[in-house]
């Protein structure tokens, strides 16, 4: 019944990738502002820079063009360009452009569009569909259209990719290490949290858990391996004092029934005789009650062969029980307990109902026992009152008619001593339903 009240602790089985969340959604909040701040500001200016830079080499080009007029003049002033500024140009005499002046970038376009008004203040055209390798500007002059081929290492700055790159993998190598170290920090907290639920379940473990990890959680692992042992402390000296209680009461019981059968036989000598036997009843529901979970070692067993083991006893003592159990069933649990709990569960059956149904299978990462019976049923006011050491339901202080008030409450605390739980439902039969969960 102790171990009942420790709760099953459980860490998110996405504990750390949660935790991996919180470290990547500020990296990643800080990679979507340095993007924004780069392309907004940084990659505006450096093509606006580089746009101007190459408006200004153009004007220049027909600037000197206007100064030196002449064919020989042209070819000196075209080689210049090609040689200082990388420019290749060329004149298409007579030809005009045409009406449709869409580019292929909007960036580029944009600014060395603006550049050109800027400086030149004549019609143009601008080709960028390769602006990586060039960028082709067709000028309007008076009479000519000039071709300008404007190299893509003079429009398009590598800082991009350079910042990109260094951007993602200071990014991967910030994630890896606190990955590392996220890991070594929540491994303890994922151990501490089994060996709770396990202790939870009745599962001790043989060795203390060992504290590690940070300074709180080898605060909270310390003071885990405290309240265990103060726990198995408790319960020892429980089990010691009730061996002692229940060697103490059945010897003045014993002597009583000697002495009684010794008495010549009569009415108040029968009575007596039941009364005693009555007493040795109920004395054993209580230390089964206050017992609860004893020294019985967990193992992992079949289930469904205790079920069926057990349901089988019951027949054989002309018990109507229909039994279905689905497949194998293995769990880690104490057997006796559990004979326990089942047989506590089919004499308030039988008690109550004439027909009784068990069903067992697996359910998810439990497995679930079902008792069905056809008799009066609980009331769903009384339900969670039942499971209260000592509650009856029959007012009366008859044994005979409602018992002494143990049966369901011994079996709650067994259950909850392996992790599980037990509930009451309306049976489709009706009258009660009885379901147990137990951890796989």
């Amino acid at each position: 019944m102790l171990l009942s009240l420790l709760k099953t602790s459980i860490v998110p089985r996405s504990l750390f990738g949660r935790s991996l969340l919180i470290i990547v959604m500020p990296l990643i909040l800080l990679q979507l502002v340095s993007t924004w701040i780069f392309y907004d500001r940084h990659w505006d200016t450096i093509t606006r820079r580089l746009s101007n830079s190459i408006a200004g080499d153009i004007a220049q080009v027909i600037e000197l063009g206007r100064q030196s007029p002449g064919e020989d003049s042209r070819a000196a002033i075209f080689d210049m360009a090609r040689r200082n500024f990388g420019l290749v140009i060329s004149l298409r005499e007579g030809a005009i452009l045409p009406a449709d002046n869409s580019g292929n970038n909007a960036r580029i376009d944009f600014f060395l569009s603006q550049a050109l008004n800027s400086r030149i203040q004549r019609p143009h055209q601008i080709d960028s569909s390769s602006y990586r390798e060039r960028v082709i500007v067709d000028i309007q002059l008076q009479d000519a259209v000039m071709t300008v081929v404007v190299p893509g290492k003079r429009l398009f700055s590598t800082t991009t990719y350079i910042f990109i790159m260094w951007m993602v993998g200071t990014s991967l190598v910030l994630f890896a290490v606190a990955s590392i170290f996220m890991r070594n920090q929540v491994r303890p907290i994922s151990r501490l949290a089994h060996a709770a639920d396990q202790f939870g379940k009745g599962r001790d473990l043989d060795v203390n858990f060992k504290p590690e990890g940070a300074q709180e959680v080898r605060q909270a692992a310390s003071a885990f391996n405290v309240m265990r042992e103060r726990l198995r402390r408790q319960i020892r000296q429980r089990t010691d004092m009730l061996s002692g209680v229940s060697h103490d009461l059945r010897t003045p019981i014993t002597r009583m029934k000697l002495q009684l059968a010794m008495q010549p036989e009569s009415e108040a000598v029968t009575g007596l005789l039941d009364d005693v036997a009555e007493m040795e009843r109920m004395i054993e529901g209580y230390l089964t009650f206050a017992r609860g979970e004893d020294d019985e070692a967990g193992k992992r067993v079949d289930l469904g062969a205790i079920v069926e083991d057990v349901v089988a006893g019951w027949r054989r003592n002309n018990v109507k029980i229909d039994c279905h159990v689905e497949g194998t069933l293995e769990a880690w649990l104490r057997p006796d307990a559990v004979r326990r709990t089942l047989d506590n569960l089919l004499v308030n059956a039988r008690r109550y109902g004439q027909n009784i149904w068990v069903r067992a299978g697996r359910r998810g990462e439990a497995i679930e026992i079902t008792v069905d019976d056809d008799g009066p049923g609980i009331a769903e006011a009384h339900r969670e009152d039942v499971f209260r050491p000592f509650y009856r339901l029959d007012e009366s202080r008859n044994p005979d008619t409602g018992g002494t008030g143990l049966g369901l409450a011994i079996a709650r605390d067994l259950v909850r001593g392996h992790g599980g739980d037990i509930t009451l439902e309306d049976s489709p039969h009706g009258g009660l339903r009885v379901r147990i969960r137990l951890p796989l």
